[in-house]
């Protein structure tokens, strides 16, 4: 089974509201890094869902980052690579309200 679909289209953040042209690519919000859950597997839009998934982490492997981000609906994780013309700044803020959140 196709584990990626190429999907070019431009969206409108239900988070920030920011308007976002896609690239075939684009799977979240460059600004904020909140995404939608409309996937199974990344572009098919095979998720009933529906639900913002919230940025909540990020790591570093390969020399690449990462958001993790977690559906408010339903719970559903995913990881998402960090864009090159993703904030770095938000991504920043992710780290560091994690970091305050195991502190607390």
């Amino acid at each position: 089974m196709k584990q990626f679909t190429k999907r070019t289209e431009n969206f409108k953040c239900e988070h920030c509201g920011t308007e976002v042209i896609g690239n075939g690519y684009t799977n979240h919000c460059p600004h904020c890094l909140y995404s939608k859950h409309v996937d199974i597997n990344p572009g098919d839009r095979a998720s009933d869902c529906g639900g913002l998934m919230e940025p909540i982490d990020a790591e570093m492997k390969n020399g690449e980052y990462f958001i993790i981000q977690r559906c408010q609906k339903c719970g559903f994780i995913r990881k998402n690579k960090f864009g090159k013309d993703d904030e770095f700044d938000a991504l920043l803020q992710i780290m560091k309200n994690k970091t305050i959140a195991l502190k607390g």
